[in-house]
């Protein structure tokens, strides 16, 4: 949607979005209460936030440990040229890998930043195989995750 078509939010659509994304199964009922309409405008709100594109679906947390996904893994991969098509061959690739959680173009001393989500260090060397084969990388940096401090909790809403 055009965002200069987008309606304002107020402090309740806010509230709305911050709930929802810590709570996306809350009821209705219940959701209206925590922002303090009743039940049909709060429902009216939810729909006009997704057919605005505010919210972008709804997802379920899954337990990383009981998936033997335990390992995270962040890997900054510089290119051999930073032309277009080298560009678009290496994100036409990146995305097939299953491994990887989330792919980030970054400005500074390297082109990417890629986080793995793995069961173990065997499982790092299979996609690190497959990575470095990918079209025009260079150069790779693993940091391996010890401990996770702060999960991501969302977008920071201020209302």
């Amino acid at each position: 949607m055009d965002s200069s078509k987008l309606k304002p939010l107020d402090k309740t659509d806010y509230l709305l979005l911050d709930t929802l994304q810590k709570e996306a199964r809350i009821s209705n009922v219940e959701l209206a209460k925590r922002v303090h309409l009743s039940p049909s405008p709060c429902l009216e709100r939810v729909k006009r936030l997704e057919e605005q594109g505010y919210i972008d679906g709804y997802k379920a947390k899954l337990n990383s440990d009981l998936l033997n996904l335990t390992m995270a893994a962040f890997i900054q991969i510089t290119l051999d040229r930073t032309t277009g098509d080298v560009f678009d061959n290496f994100r036409d690739a990146i995305v097939d890998l299953p491994e990887v959680a989330e792919c980030h173009m970054v400005a500074g001393g390297f082109d990417y930043l890629v986080k793995l989500r793995i069961s173990d260090m065997q499982a790092y060397r299979d996609v690190l195989a497959r990575l470095v084969e990918l079209p025009g990388i260079s150069q790779t940096h693993t940091y391996v995750v010890i401990e996770e401090v702060k999960p991501d909790n969302g977008l920071y809403l201020r209302y």
